[in-house]
């Protein structure tokens, strides 16, 4: 059995309907299993991982743990010390690229590296999985894309290898399931450097319409976000990391394909696949 923490994420989602195309065992964790909607053949448990005791029970039989540090917040040391007891041989973390490859505050780095820090404490065989900028933070332009044409923001030639979910989920599975991965910590990225410019005119060609991308100030930006209601760490952790990529691209690695065996997902390709979330 394979427990899939932050199973209503785009990853997690995504590991799981992998996991159980190769006809193995997925129990799902969610705090609402009734919303959840998550891919039929799961097992899916009410618990909530930054309350481990609420796991106990279901850890019972896992071999290993795709661990979300977003979803089991500041108690993954006692999480990994439950799953030990139980049992529990192997975890996968998601992690960021920028542990490797610094951009952005700091502070964001530090909390990931010390998580990575525990994984590698708790006893358990570890791989993490140290991810670049997820194709599906776009999402976030849609609402915009689908009432005006016109993307407002900042850094607009701000550059870097988004990956595809699909890639990181497929990574996670050979890591979840192979113990060669042990030990290992793997930097995450698609297969080509972008800019804002870039991502916008792709999408523009996956729906067939003429995008814009208006350039704002950083502070303006930072203001309509948490006007909106967004936590103040939201437009801290976005516009820093774009500020630096402005000037410096992010990172792009072969690791997608050397472990796949096939070239990395692009973000052209993710644009097709999502195109009706930005169709009015």
């Amino acid at each position: 059995m394979i427990l899939i923490t932050g199973a209503t994420g785009n990853v997690g989602r995504e590991a799981i309907t992998q996991l159980l195309d190769e006809r193995l065992s997925v129990m799902a964790v969610s705090r609402e299993p009734s919303t959840s909607a998550l891919p039929g053949g799961a097992e899916v448990v009410r618990a909530d991982p930054s309350r481990p005791r609420t796991l106990e029970a279901a850890l019972d039989g896992v071999e290993a743990i795709l661990l979300s540090p977003r979803a089991a917040g500041g108690a993954v040391a006692e999480l990994l010390a439950l799953a030990g007891r139980q049992g529990v041989k192997r975890v996968v973390l998601l992690s960021a690229v920028t542990v490797q490859y610094p951009a952005g505050y700091q502070r964001f780095a530090d909390e990931f590296r010390a998580v990575e820090q525990i994984v590698r404490d708790s006893g358990l065989d570890w791989t993490i999985l140290r991810c670049a900028d997820f194709a599906s933070n776009t999402l976030a332009w849609a609402g915009q894309i689908r009432s005006t044409g016109t993307i407002r923001g900042a850094y607009p030639n701000a550059a870097s290898s988004t990956i595809h979910e699909r890639d990181i989920a497929a990574v996670a599975v050979r890591a979840l399931t192979d113990p060669v991965h042990g030990g290992q910590a793997y930097a995450l990225t698609g297969p080509q450097s972008l800019s804002q410019l870039d991502k916008v005119r792709a999408i523009g060609r996956a729906i067939g319409e003429d995008l814009s991308f208006v350039e704002l100030p950083a502070d303006q930006v930072r203001q309509g976000m948490l006007a909106a209601g967004l936590p103040e760490d939201v437009p801290d952790r976005l516009l820093g990391s774009l500020a630096d990529y402005a000037f410096t691209p992010g990172p792009s690695t072969d690791t997608v394909q050397r472990l796949l065996g096939r070239p990395a997902l692009t973000f052209a390709s993710w644009a097709a696949e999502h195109a009706a979330a930005f169709l009015g």
